[in-house]
C-alpha cells in the first residue's frame, strides 16, 4: 500500500515504523551530540517544513512534567536531615503564631496555608540561593510572598533576629513592647522588610524594574551590581492581577538573566481553584514562554521519577496532561484508592503502573514544590541561565501538612486556628518536641542555641551573606545644592514666557549638569519627553538602553536627535505609568537597596498618578522612598483641548491620603527651585523618609523675582504675594477688603480679580500664594493635637492661624482642583475660606472658556468677594446683582459640578 494511502491510526500515526526510525534517530543525535544538537537540528527542520509550506501547529507548552529530569539534576550540597528539621520548626512557630493570634484575640487574623505551601520553596533559598547584604558583590533583593510573612517571622525567631515577645505580638504592634505587623511593611518594620510585597500583584512588576535598575546603575558605572539577583515569590493566584504579567516582556526584552520568579502553584486563591477547569502551571508557561522567559516547571517529586520512566506507552503523561486543576485540587483530599481508582484508573497502562504501591504510598506521592531536590535543581538551572529572565512554576499543596484542617480544603486560605487534636497531629507529623499536656496552647519552640539546628542554619545564612529579610541604610548623606546654583529662578524672567514645566526643565538640567549631585540624577518618563519640553535631553543624556543603539535614528541629522545610550541617564519608559513608577520606586529606594543616593524625578500627565497608579504610590510610601513626582500639565483647566479624560482637578485631594507625601503647587519658577532644593536638603541630606508631588503646569507667563522674606511661607505651605493698594480715605473711612488665596496657575487670575476689585469696585485685597494646603493642614492637626494633650500648658498656635491671625475681611480661595483642597484648613481661617474650584468633569476647550465654566476666572473670584462682603453687611445686595452684569457671568449658566 502507498504510504498516501496508509490508514491512520488513533493517534494520527499512518506509519508507525516511519516514526519509529525517526525517534531512534533522534536518540542517537542526544547521545552522541547532546541536547543542543538535538535543539539545533529540530530547528532547521522546522524551519525546512516551513520552507515547504508545511503548517506547524503552534504551542507554547511542553509536556506536564518536570522541566529538569532527573539525569540532570546536581547533588543536593546540604543536610537533607537536619534542613527538614529545620522546616519543621519554623512550621510549627509560623503555625503557631497565628492560632496563638487568634485565641488571645478572635478576628484578627493571619494566614497558616501560604507559607505551608511555600516553605520548602522558601526553605531551599535560605539555606543555598539567597544572598545576604554581606555576600560580595552585594546580596539579593528578595520580594517574598506577602501571605507567607508568618513563615518569615517565625525562621527569625530560630535566627534570634525576633524575641518570643515580638512572635506572641503578632499582628498586635501597638500592644507593650511592640509586634509584628501582618504583612511586609518597610514603613513599620524599617530594619526588617526591604519590600511591600502584600499589594497583589505589586511585587512582580516592581521586582522587574529592580531587576533592570540593577542593570542600569551597573551600565551607567554607578554600582556594580552583577552579582546580585532578584528574586520574586508570589502565588498563581497573583498573576491574575494585571501588573504580575503586564511587563514580562520588558523583563526578556531587557535580557534581565539576574531575575527568578517563583510562582508558588498551590492551584487554590481566596474562594477556591485558581483555574478548576484548565491548568495554570500549563497557562503561565505558555505566557512566560511566548513572553521569552525561561520557564523550568517542577511539578511532580521525586517519588513520580520512577513512574515516569517506566512509562513506555506515555500513558502516564497524556494522563497528567489532561486532568484539570480541579481534580489535582480534590486529589489532595481524598485517600489513596480514590486516586488509583480516578486518576492512574483511567488506562490499563497507567493502572499497571502503580500495582507494585499501596494506597498509602501512593497518597503521599508528593508534588515538586515540596521536594527540596527538585527545586534545589531548578534554582540552580535559574541562577545558572544566561540571556533571559527565569520562572520557575512549582506546584505545592496549600495549607500543606494542616490535614484535615485545612490542606488543599478552599477554606484553607482563612484558616486560623486549629482545634487541640489538629495541633497534636501536626506536632506529631513534624516531629516538633512538644509534650500533650502542652500542645493545646501551641507554644513556640526553639532549639538551644548550640543545637544542631541553629547552628546550620546560622552558618549557612552567615555563608551566603548573612541574615534576609534585613534593611539597612548605609548611604552616606548628599549634600543639597546651594541656593547661588538657582539664582536664575529666584530672579524671574523678565519679559520673557515660559511655563512652570519649563521651570521645571530648566532646572533639572542644571541639577544634571553639577558635578556633585548630576550623576544621582534619575529622570523617568513615560513617552511624554516632547510634551514636557525634555527632547533636548536625549542627545545631551541619553536614553537608557542595555544594548545600546542598534539603528540610525530618523532625527539623526537634528540637534535634538533620538539617541539611545548603554550608559543613558533617562529612563524613556514608553506608555506605562505603572513601569515608570516601579522604576521610580527601585530608584528612590536605592538609598536603602544599593547604599546609593539617586534621585528619581518621574514626570507624567497629573492625570494619569494617583487615580491610575495609586496602589503602588502608595507601595513607594511603605517603601519609603525618597524623590520627586512631578505631576506635569495640572490643573483641570490648563490643558487645552483635551477633556475630560486628560485634565486632572483631583491629583491634590487625592496625595493628601498618602501620610508621608509633601505636595505642593507652586506657580512660580522661584517656588519651585526653592521646593525642590528643600526637597533634596530633606531627603537627601537630612534622611528623611517622605517623597514630594509637585504639579507644573503649561500655560507660558512671565515669572516674576523672588519677594524678599517670602522662602519659609512657601515652603511652610502660604504667603502674601501682593499686598492691597488701596488705603483708607480718611480716619472715618475704612476701605472694604478681602483676602484672595491663590495655587498654581490660578494664582494670577487671583492677581487679575485683585486689579479689578480695586479699579471697579474700590475693593481692596490681598493676595497669598498658597503653595501647599496639605502642609497647612498638616502641621494645623500637629498643633491642634498638641493642645489636645496638654490642656495645662500654653497652648501653641499654628502658622496659619498666626499668620492671619490680626486679618480682617472674608477669605476667597480659588484653584484648579476641586473646592475641598481650600476646605482643608477653613476652621483655621477667621471666619472660614469661600472655596471656588473645578469640582466635575473636564471639557474640551481654551483656557479661558475653561476658568469661566469652572468659575475661577478673575471675574468669578470678583463676584465672591463681592457677595461675600455682601453677607457680612458691608455692601448692599444691588451692587452685587449690578456686578454680576458687569462682569459677564451668566447666573443661569449649567452648574459644572453636574453636568
Amino acid at each position: 500500500m502507498p504510504k498516501d494511502r496508509m490508514p491512520v491510526h488513533a493517534n494520527g500515526d499512518n506509519d508507525a515504523a516511519e516514526t519509529q526510525d525517526w525517534m531512534d534517530a533522534l536518540d542517537g543525535v542526544m547521545q552522541t551530540g547532546g541536547p543542543n544538537r538535538a535543539r539545533f537540528l529540530l530547528t532547521q527542520l522546522k524551519h525546512e517544513a516551513v520552507r515547504h509550506g508545511v503548517e506547524i501547529p503552534f504551542t507554547a507548552n511542553t509536556p506536564y512534567i518536570n522541566t529538569i529530569p532527573p539525569d540532570r539534576q546536581p547533588p543536593y550540597p546540604g543536610s537533607r536531615e537536619i534542613e527538614r528539621r529545620i522546616k519543621s520548626l519554623v512550621r510549627w512557630n509560623a503555625m503557631a503564631m497565628v492560632v496563638r493570634a487568634n485565641k488571645k484575640e478572635p478576628g484578627i487574623g493571619g494566614h497558616i496555608s501560604t507559607y505551608a505551601s511555600a516553605a520548602t520553596l522558601l526553605e531551599v533559598g535560605f539555606n543555598h540561593f539567597f544572598r545576604g547584604p554581606d555576600a560580595p558583590g552585594g546580596g539579593d533583593q528578595v520580594y517574598f510572598q506577602g501571605h507567607a510573612s508568618p513563615g518569615i517571622y517565625a525562621r527569625a525567631f530560630l535566627e534570634g533576629r525576633l524575641t518570643e515577645a515580638k512572635l506572641q505580638n503578632f499582628r498586635r504592634e501597638l500592644a507593650p513592647g511592640g509586634g509584628l505587623s501582618s504583612y511586609p511593611h518597610p514603613w513599620l518594620m524599617p530594619h526588617f522588610w526591604q519590600f511591600p510585597t502584600v499589594s497583589m500583584g505589586l511585587s512582580p512588576i516592581m521586582a522587574i524594574y529592580q531587576a533592570r535598575f540593577n542593570r542600569y546603575l551597573e551600565h551607567r558605572g554607578l554600582k556594580d551590581t552583577s552579582a546580585q539577583r532578584v528574586w520574586c515569590l508570589l502565588g498563581d493566584g497573583e498573576t491574575d492581577e494585571p501588573e504580575s504579567l503586564g511587563a514580562i516582556t520588558l523583563a526578556s526584552r531587557e535580557g534581565l538573566d539576574n531575575l527568578i520568579f517563583v510562582v508558588n502553584c498551590n492551584l487554590q486563591r481566596l474562594d477556591g481553584p485558581v483555574r478548576g477547569n484548565g491548568k495554570i502551571i500549563q497557562e503561565l508557561e505558555a505566557a512566560f514562554r511566548g513572553a521569552g522567559w525561561n520557564v523550568i516547571k517542577v511539578i511532580w517529586g521525586g517519588d513520580w521519577d520512577a513512574l515516569l520512566s517506566r512509562d513506555k506507552s506515555g500513558k502516564l503523561v497524556q494522563r497528567m496532561n489532561e486532568v484539570v486543576d480541579g481534580e489535582f485540587q480534590k486529589y489532595t483530599v481524598e485517600s489513596g484508592a480514590y486516586i488509583r481508582e480516578h486518576f492512574f484508573g483511567k488506562y490499563p497502562e497507567t493502572r499497571a503502573l502503580v500495582e507494585h504501591l499501596s494506597d498509602e504510598q501512593i497518597r503521599k506521592m508528593s508534588r515538586g514544590g515540596h521536594d527540596p531536590e527538585k527545586v534545589y535543581a531548578a534554582y540552580h538551572a535559574a541562577v545558572n541561565h544566561r540571556g533571559s529572565p527565569t520562572v520557575i512554576l512549582a506546584a505545592t499543596v496549600k495549607g500543606y501538612g494542616l490535614g484535615e484542617a485545612g490542606e488543599g480544603r478552599n477554606i484553607t486560605h482563612q484558616q486560623k486556628k486549629l482545634n487541640e487534636d489538629e495541633l497534636a497531629e501536626f506536632r506529631t507529623r513534624f516531629g516538633i518536641p512538644i509534650s500533650d499536656n502542652d500542645v493545646a496552647d501551641a507554644p513556640f519552640y526553639r532549639p538551644p542555641d548550640d543545637s544542631r539546628e541553629i547552628q546550620y542554619l546560622l552558618r549557612r545564612r552567615r555563608d551566603l551573606g548573612g541574615p534576609l529579610p534585613v534593611r539597612t541604610v548605609r548611604c552616606e548623606p548628599l549634600k543639597a545644592p546651594k541656593p547661588e546654583l538657582f539664582k536664575d529662578f529666584y530672579q524671574g524672567s523678565g519679559e520673557n514666557e515660559f511655563s512652570t514645566t519649563m521651570a521645571f526643565v530648566g532646572l533639572l538640567r542644571r541639577l544634571m549638569e553639577q558635578h556633585d549631585i548630576g550623576k544621582w540624577i534619575v529622570p523617568i518618563i513615560p513617552d511624554e519627553a516632547r510634551t514636557f519640553g525634555m527632547e533636548s535631553f536625549f542627545k545631551k543624556f541619553g536614553i537608557y538602553s542595555n544594548v545600546g543603539q542598534l539603528y540610525e535614528p530618523v532625527d539623526s541629522h537634528t540637534l535634538l536627535a533620538y539617541r539611545e545610550a548603554k550608559n543613558g541617564q533617562l529612563l524613556e519608559e514608553g506608555i506605562t505609568e505603572a513601569g515608570s513608577m516601579s522604576s521610580f520606586i527601585a530608584a528612590g529606594s536605592a538609598y536603602a537597596t544599593h547604599g546609593i543616593p539617586t534621585i528619581p524625578f518621574f514626570i507624567y500627565y497629573s492625570m494619569f498618578g494617583f487615580q491610575r497608579i495609586g496602589d503602588l504610590i502608595w507601595a513607594a510610601a511603605d517603601q519609603r522612598v525618597r524623590g520627586f513626582l512631578l505631576g506635569g500639565t495640572a490643573g483641570r483647566t490648563t490643558l487645552m483641548g483635551e477633556g475630560l479624560q486628560h485634565q486632572d482637578g483631583h491629583s491634590h485631594i487625592l496625595a493628601a491620603t498618602v501620610p508621608n507625601l509633601v505636595t505642593y503647587d507652586p506657580a512660580f519658577a522661584y517656588e519651585l527651585a526653592v521646593i525642590i532644593r528643600e526637597g533634596i536638603r530633606r531627603m537627601y541630606e537630612a534622611g528623611e523618609s517622605i517623597f514630594y508631588y509637585i504639579t507644573l503646569g503649561n500655560e507660558p507667563y512671565q515669572m516674576p523675582g523672588m519677594p524678599e522674606g517670602t522662602e519659609d511661607g512657601i515652603l511652610r505651605g502660604m504667603y502674601r504675594l501682593r499686598p492691597s493698594s488701596l488705603k483708607s480715605n480718611n480716619k472715618n473711612t475704612t476701605t472694604l477688603h478681602v483676602h484672595l488665596l491663590g495655587s498654581g496657575s490660578i494664582l494670577r487670575e487671583t492677581l487679575k480679580a485683585q486689579e479689578i476689585l480695586a479699579e471697579r469696585y474700590q475693593v481692596g485685597s490681598d493676595v497669598w500664594s498658597v503653595t501647599s494646603y496639605k502642609e497647612l493642614r498638616r502641621e494645623a492637626l500637629d498643633v491642634e493635637r498638641w493642645n489636645l494633650l496638654h490642656p495645662g500648658q500654653e497652648p501653641r498656635v499654628s502658622y496659619v492661624e498666626k499668620l492671619l491671625a490680626k486679618e480682617q475681611g472674608p477669605f476667597i480661595a480659588a484653584s484648579d482642583y476641586m473646592k475641598s483642597l481650600p476646605e482643608m484648613i477653613t476652621r483655621w481661617i477667621p471666619g472660614g475660606v469661600y472655596a471656588l474650584g473645578t469640582d466635575g468633569f473636564g471639557r474640551s476647550d481654551n483656557r479661558t472658556a475653561l476658568r469661566r465654566f469652572f468659575e475661577v476666572d478673575a471675574q468669578c473670584i470678583v463676584l465672591a468677594s463681592l457677595t461675600q462682603l455682601a453677607r457680612r453687611g458691608q455692601m448692599k445686595l444691588e451692587r452685587v446683582q449690578h456686578a454680576i452684569k458687569d462682569l459677564g457671568i451668566d447666573p443661569e449658566k449649567m452648574n459644572p459640578m453636574n453636568s
